[in-house]
């Protein structure tokens, strides 16, 4: 066993990270509706584009959020 373990995340980012627009877009895709074994890795992609995003851009997630949970 590597003697190095990656964190969660950082599996997933190292995953994902030279990926092209298209080849995430299809990852996403793939992932949504899917085996649950995909929802860790869109919870990191959810994290790192809530941390990247506006106060105008996050409350526009929360809005869409909020109107599929009512």
């Amino acid at each position: 066993m590597n003697s190095v373990m990656l964190s969660l995340r950082e599996a997933i980012v190292q995953r994902v990270q030279d990926k092209s627009q298209s080849e995430l877009q299809e990852i996403i895709r793939d992932s949504i509706d899917g085996d649950e074994k995909a929802l860790p890795g869109l919870g990191v992609l959810f994290e790192m584009i809530w941390k990247n995003s506006d106060d105008s851009q996050q409350q526009h997630m929360l809005e869409t959020l909020h109107k599929q949970l009512t």
